[in-house]
Parts: C-alpha cells; sequence; structure tokens
C-alpha cells in the first residue's frame, strides 16, 4: 500500500537564531545545518545555540529519531536520523517520529529518492525542494515487521561497506606511515635530505582552455581531464568529459602514463593537490585549470612525488603563496615550478614504491568487494522502494 508522506507524518522545519544577536551562539543546545547531514546517525554538531536563542527565534527544538533531510542547495537529498535534542535550520525538513514507520525504513526510503529529489529541486543556482512538496511524495508502507525486516537486511549491508571503507582507510594510513618512517618529517626535514625546486625535475606545463577561438576546421572530440578529475591522491574517473581539438592541440597536451595531474585551485586546504594519472584514455588531454607534472625518473619517482604532495611541506608551500579570494584559492605556473621538493636516493623512492605497491594489491581486492557490496545494496533498495 502507498501512501504520501503528509498522511502519515508530521513533516516541519526548523529555523535560524537571529544573527543580529550573536549571544545566542555557543550555548548548549545542538544546532543542525544541512552539512551535518552526513551519516545514518546524528549524535554531534559543532555548532550551538543558548536557551534565549530558543526561545527568541524562529528555531524549533526537535527530539530523537526525528528524521532530517536537507531541503536545499547542492546538499539535498542528505539525510540522517537525529540522536539527540536540537534545534535544525530553516533548510531541513523534519519527520516527526509516529507509530507507524520506524525511523531507519523512512531513512533508507528517503535516501532512496535522493536523485529524484535533486531533479526535482527548483530555483536558479541553488535549487530546492519544500516541506510541501515532500508531504506529496508516495512510499510503500508495508507492516512494521516487514519494515525491520528490510532494515536490518540494509544495515548489514550498509555496515559491510563501512567496514570495507575503513580497511581501505587503514592501507592508505599504512603507506602514508611507511612514508614517514622512511623519510621522516617533511616539513621539518627530519633527515636532512636534499632539496631543489620541481622545476630542475619535473616539465610543467597547462592545458587547454576551454571555449577558446580556433580557426581549424579539422578537429577531434577527445576525453580531458578537469579539476573535478583530480583528487587528493587519486583521479576520480566518475565522469570524463569531452573537447574538440586540433591535432597540434593533442599532441601538445596528451597525457602520458605516470604523468601527475595538480590543480590550479580550489578550496584552500586543497590547492596544489595531485595524483596519477596511470592509464589515460586515449588521446586524453587536460585542460587549462590542471598543470601536468612529467618528472624526471632519473631523478624522482611519481609515486614517491604524488605521496609528497600530501604532507605538511608542500601543503603549507601551496597555502602560503596562494592567492585568495572568497574563499578560493589558486596557484601559477612560477608557484608550481618552484615548489621546493625533498629528493632522497633513488633508491630508498624505489622501496618505498615497492611497499606501496603491495599495498595497492590488497587495496584493489577490498575496493572490489567494496564495489560488489555496493551493487548489492543499490539492487536492494531498488527491490524494496523502486
Amino acid at each position: 500500500m502507498k501512501v504520501k508522506l503528509g498522511d502519515i507524518f508530521e513533516i516541519g522545519s526548523g529555523g535560524t537564531p537571529s544573527k543580529s544577536h550573536p549571544e545566542y551562539y555557543g550555548g548548549d543546545i545542538p544546532w543542525v545545518k544541512t552539512g551535518d547531514l552526513k551519516s545514518e546517525y546524528l549524535y554531534e554538531v559543532e555548532d550551538f545555540i543558548t536557551e534565549e536563542g530558543l526561545k527568541n527565534s524562529s528555531a524549533k527544538l526537535y527530539e530523537p529519531d526525528t528524521v532530517l533531510i536537507a531541503m536545499y542547495g547542492a546538499t539535498i537529498g542528505a539525510t540522517s536520523i537525529l540522536k539527540m535534542d536540537a534545534c535544525i535550520n530553516q533548510a531541513c525538513a523534519a519527520f516527526k517520529k509516529n507509530d507507524k514507520v520506524i525511523p531507519e525504513y523512512l531513512y533508507y526510503f528517503l535516501k532512496s529518492q535522493k536523485v529524484k529529489f535533486v531533479k526535482d529541486g527548483v530555483g536558479g543556482a541553488q535549487p530546492n525542494i519544500s516541506a510541501g512538496y515532500l508531504k506529496k511524495v508516495e512510499m510503500e508502507l508495508p507492516s512494521l515487521d516487514e519494515q525491520r525486516a528490510i532494515v536490518e537486511v540494509l544495515d548489514k549491508t550498509t555496515n559491510i561497506m563501512v567496514m570495507r571503507n575503513q580497511e581501505i582507510a587503514s592501507l592508505d594510513n599504512l603507506i602514508k606511515a611507511r612514508f614517514v618512517e622512511m623519510f621522516g618529517d617533511m616539513y621539518l626535514n627530519s633527515k636532512g635530505w636534499p632539496e631543489a625546486k620541481l622545476e630542475s625535475m619535473a616539465d610543467v606545463v597547462s592545458g587547454i582552455t576551454k571555449g577558446r577561438k580556433t580557426k581549424a576546421e579539422d578537429l577531434t572530440e577527445v576525453p580531458y581531464m578537469a579539476v573535478s578529475n583530480v583528487k587528493d591522491g587519486y583521479i576520480d574517473w566518475t565522469t570524463v568529459k569531452t573537447i574538440e581539438a586540433t591535432q597540434q592541440e593533442i599532441e601538445q597536451y596528451r597525457l602520458l602514463a605516470d604523468d601527475v595531474l595538480m590543480t590550479e585551485g580550489g578550496d584552500p586546504d586543497k590547492v596544489g593537490r595531485g595524483a596519477i594519472i596511470k592509464e589515460p584514455l586515449e588521446n586524453c588531454i587536460h585542460q587549462n585549470h590542471i598543470f601536468r607534472v612529467r618528472l624526471d625518473e632519473s631523478m624522482i619517482l611519481p609515486e614517491f612525488f604524488a605521496e609528497y604532495l600530501q604532507h605538511q611541506r608542500s601543503k603549507r608551500y601551496f597555502l602560503g603563496c596562494a592567492k585568495q579570494t572568497t574563499g578560493i584559492a589558486s596557484i601559477n605556473m612560477t608557484q608550481l615550478r618552484a615548489l621546493p621538493v625533498l629528493m632522497p636516493p633513488l633508491s630508498k623512492q624505489e622501496e618505498f614504491v615497492l611497499f606501496k605497491a603491495q599495498v595497492d594489491k590488497s587495496k584493489v581486492a577490498v575496493q572490489k568487494a567494496l564495489d560488489e557490496t555496493q551493487l548489492l545494496f543499490d539492487s536492494l533498495m531498488q527491490e524494496y522502494f523502486g
């Protein structure tokens, strides 16, 4: 039997303490924002308001087991279950607990509808859904026993995925620990390695500019790496866009195996992030907001350099020289070429690369198991919620 959410739930939204009263903030009442809705259970948050702020503003207090969903901007569809008394802001919708639906069942249902909610969002740059919209959403309503059985299966699958992700994180930490053990504290250069500028050991170039004008008629559509593809330590292949380029441009910007791609800008803590591209697509090039670093492997190995980028010596360098405007930081070619790089003996670098390769084999096996579990979870969500 399908029911509209508004027929079985009291659905409200929160409010925000008055900004004209800064004394309302920093109390002992948790205040939940859309950015806090990142996990199934919400036990703690970073922001708090005072008793006075609760009484004299639009903020509302909700009890544990209230299911929350984000209604605004990039977080639309993010869902959590409140496990404490807390206030929520106006961009969150709150489903008050009742005796017809267990909170975890509603949580999984809302989670299954995230793509639909994003698609149905209205507005400009920051689309939104409303409490009124949510009240009209239809949900299958099985018995409480059936709900519990469904939740039990989904919980088990979710827990397996959590464990797999923890295994991957542990293996990543193992690589970082081995790096520090072998090469010391990068920021302090505790082992006294020689240092040189990146330009002395690598060819560093920018990429192709989107929207540029070209008179050439013979254009070829090729894949290209954008900022969204370059993460801190890995290449994200989720979405690879294409661009039309001349043969000369393809030759100029074509990526090769073991090139290190680095971002020009982004969040201050992520500026200068980089990753090795191991198996570039055929004729794959890169956009102008990406720097391609092609290393002289007789001096420095890509795996060593990519790991070096994740440590404090390089991160602090980029933060120190980056241009920052409205929360976005950026570096230029000159600054990247001047990056100071520590240079342990090649034999030590090779020892680290071999160790990392062995750990990466374990990561591949765990990732395969995680992907299989994710497929199972997705199929179960489709089976239960359509």
